[in-house]
């Protein structure tokens, strides 16, 4: 009995080693695959991966990690030359394949997403242009509300307005519903579904350039492409799939 219970605890010992020993290697190997994103990325920051499944040697030694989360938050899109935060940008990556000389992985797939707020959207926006959220029923139609003082917005878009013009609308807000869509897989449009009228040559186009925008959103693997938009109360969400993502390298 007593030899028994030494070959018990000598096992219970071994195997917590064991488990130290991967937990160590999976947090290097977390930090040293975040630092190789950033390079091959190009980002400005490091992102924060998390490598899942158990053990994590037993992967490595077979070449292919079952389950890999990259995320990194406070991300830059561009708008028309204006920057806009992105809250966070995620890819769930699933079957990634490691080279022999282990210097570079690919992903058999990745599920991509990203988030704004519409704080950050009307801090990107140009003027005084407000963008807030539309309802339960717009936002089922992937529509935002975009709100402003008419005569400050028509300023920002550089239309001429006579001081008669001014006079006559005077403190009218403009608010229209805004269709969100996705151009070419990291674009991400606005565009007034209508606005008022004026006896003014050009103003429609011309007011368009403070109320449509459109979104570059950058910090995503290059290989997802974004293919869903959806409104929430607090934001915007995107989402996307791809196949074959080269991680590093």
């Amino acid at each position: 009995m007593r030899a028994l219970r030494i070959l018990l605890i000598v096992a219970v010992v071994l195997g917590g080693l064991f488990v130290a020993a991967d937990r160590l290697a999976v947090n290097y190997a977390e930090s040293e695959t975040a630092d190789r994103i950033r390079t091959s990325q190009g980002l400005d920051r490091t992102p924060e991966v998390s490598i899942h499944g158990f053990p994590f040697l037993t992967q490595v030694l077979g070449k292919e990690l079952d389950e890999v989360d990259v995320a990194l938050a406070d991300l830059t899109a561009t708008a028309g030359g204006n920057e806009v935060n992105v809250t966070e940008a995620r890819a769930e990556l699933r079957g990634v394949r490691i080279d022999g000389s282990f210097s570079s992985a690919t992903a058999a797939r990745a599920d991509g997403s990203a988030r704004i707020s519409y704080a950050d959207l009307t801090e990107a926006a140009p003027g005084e242009a407000e963008v807030t959220y539309a309802g339960p029923e717009r936002a089922a139609k992937g529509q935002v509300k975009v709100s402003g003082p008419l005569v400050k917005l028509l300023e920002d878009a550089d239309v001429p307005l006579p001081e008669a013009a001014k006079a006559l609308i005077g403190d009218r807000e403009v608010a229209t519903y805004s269709t969100v869509t996705l151009v070419e897989g990291a674009t991400v449009r606005l565009k007034a579904e209508s606005l008022p009228k004026l006896p003014l040559p050009g103003f429609e186009e011309r007011l368009r350039k403070a109320v449509d925008l459109d979104l570059r959103i950058e910090g995503l693997p290059s290989t997802i492409t974004l293919d869903k938009v959806e409104a929430g109360e607090t934001g915007l969400r995107f989402s996307g799939t791809g196949e074959g993502v080269r991680l590093t390298g």
